[in-house]
C-alpha cells in the first residue's frame, strides 16, 4: 500500500517547499516526490499542518545514562559534573538503568529520531538498542588517564553489531591509548572537544582539571601538543570520519588547524541543552557557520539535560534559518554517521522516516516554544 503524505511545507534539498506530496511504500521507502499546484486536487493525500521532514539524527547521546535524569545539580561546572557522575552512578540497579533507557528510546522514536550515534561505557542497555526501531551506532568510549589499553573496549565492540571504539576526549587519555582508540577501523569517531575552559587551560597547566589531576597524582603525557586541536590533527588520520562534540571554546585558529588537516570535513555535534545544564555556556554557532563548518545536533544524556528533544536543542541555537537548522538535525547527522545513502533527506529510494514539525511560526519560518515533532512514518 502506498501512502501519500503532504504538509504546509516539506524539507526538500535543504529548502522548505510548498505543494509537495511524498509517497512511501509499506517498507517506508520513498517512491515518489511530486509537486502539485493544488493539493486539494490530489486524491488520497494525508495532509498534516506543519513542516514535513525526514527522520532526525541525534549525533551525540549517552542512552545508558538516562537513569541519572535530575540526579546531578545544574550549573555544577565541568569538573564538578565529572566528579558527580562518579559519585552517583552506582546508586541505581541494573533494572532501573534498563527501564530508564527503554523509556528514553521510546520517546526519541515517537518524536521522530531515526538514528543515534550513541556513546557507551558498558553493554547493559545494548539489548534495548537492538530491539529499538531507531538505528543505533554505538561507540564504546575509552576513558581515564590510568587506562592502560583498549583491549576491553575492543572486546565489547566485537560482541555487538554497529559498534566500535572511540576516545572520550583530548583531556582524559594518555597519548598512546588515545592514538590506539582513533585508529581501529573505518567507522565514525566521536570525541568530546573544547567543551569548557578547563580543557583549554589544562594544556597550559592551569584550571580546575589541572588542579584535580594534580591532587589525584595523575600526570598527562600529551600536553606537548599545546592545544586540543593540535592533538587531534597529529593523532587522527586526515580521512577519518570524525565528530567533534560541543566545541564551546573553539576559536577561529582551532577551526583553521582542523580544516587544513581533514580531507573529509569534521562534523561538530552541538548539544546546547547540555552546555546550558552543566555550565551555562553556548556553542560557537556563528563562528562555525562563518567558516562553513558542518554542523549537526545531539542531545547528550539525561544526566546533563532536561530532555532528549532535538527541537528543544534547536531552540537554543539562536537566529538560524529554519531550513538550515532542520538540515543540521537530519542530513548532516546522517552524513557524519555514513548513513546518508539511506537516511537524512527526503529522496526517492531512501527510507528516512517522515516526521511532522508542528506549531512552528510558518509566517516567519521560526521555531516557537510550543514547537514539537512527531513521527508520521
Amino acid at each position: 500500500m502506498i501512502r501519500k503524505i503532504a504538509a504546509h511545507y516539506a524539507l526538500i534539498d535543504g529548502q522548505l517547499r510548498r505543494n509537495i506530496v511524498v509517497s512511501v511504500d509499506h517498507n517506508r521507502q520513498i517512491t515518489s516526490i511530486d509537486e502539485h499546484t493544488s493539493l486539494d486536487n490530489v486524491a488520497g493525500v494525508e495532509f498534516y499542518p506543519g513542516i514535513l521532514m525526514p527522520g532526525m539524527v541525534n549525533l551525540h547521546c549517552h542512552l545508558e545514562l538516562s537513569y541519572l535524569r535530575g540526579a546531578i545539580e545544574q550549573n555544577s561546572g565541568f569538573a564538578g559534573f565529572a566528579r558527580a557522575i562518579g559519585s552517583v552512578r552506582n546508586n541505581y540497579t541494573d533494572e532501573e538503568r534498563i527501564h530508564a533507557a527503554s523509556v528514553a528510546d521510546s520517546t526519541m522514536w515517537e518524536e521522530g529520531i531515526e538514528a543515534v550515534l550513541d556513546i557507551a561505557n558498558d553493554d547493559l542497555v545494548m539489548r534495548v538498542k537492538e530491539r529499538s526501531h531507531i538505528e543505533y551506532m554505538t561507540l564504546f568510549e575509552v576513558f581515564g588517564l590510568t587506562t592502560p589499553n583498549i583491549d576491553s573496549h575492543n572486546n565489547l565492540a566485537s560482541k555487538w553489531a554497529m559498534s566500535s571504539v572511540t576516545p572520550h576526549s583530548t583531556y582524559s587519555l594518555q597519548d598512546g591509548v588515545f592514538r590506539a582508540a582513533t585508529n581501529q577501523n573505518n567507522s565514525t569517531l566521536s570525541i568530546h572537544m573544547l567543551e569548557s575552559t578547563d580543557e583549554v587551560e589544562l594544556y597550559h597547566h592551569n584550571g580546575s582539571l589541572w588542579q584535580w589531576y594534580e591532587r589525584m597524582g595523575w600526570e598527562c603525557d600529551f600536553l606537548n601538543y599545546k592545544t586540543p586541536a593540535q592533538r587531534i590533527v597529529e593523532s587522527v588520520a586526515s580521512d577519518k570520519r570524525t565528530v567533534l562534540v560541543h566545541g564551546c571554546q573553539a576559536t577561529a585558529n582551532d577551526l583553521a588547524i582542523l580544516n587544513k588537516h581533514f580531507t573529509t570535513p569534521v562534523t561538530w555535534a552541538l548539544c546546547p541543552e547540555s552546555n546550558r545544564y552543566i555550565s551555562n555556556s553556548k556553542p560557537p554557532v556563528e563562528l562555525l557557520r562563518s567558516t562553513n563548518s558542518r554542523i549537526a545536533i545531539g542531545t547528550d544524556s539525561l544526566a546533563s539535560a532536561r530532555h532528549l528533544s532535538m527541537v528543544g536543542n534547536m531552540l537554543l541555537l539562536g537566529d538560524v534559518p529554519l531550513n538550515e537548522l532542520l538540515t543540521w538535525a537530519t542530513l548532516n547527522g546522517a552524513m557524519a554517521m555514513g548513513l546518508d545513502s539511506r537516511l537524512g533527506s527526503i529522496e526517492v529510494g531512501k527510507a528516512p522516516g517522515l516526521v511532522i514539525l508542528e506549531k512552528a511560526d510558518l509566517h516567519n519560518m521560526r521555531l516557537t516554544e510550543e514547537s514539537q515533532t512527531r513521527r508520521i512514518v
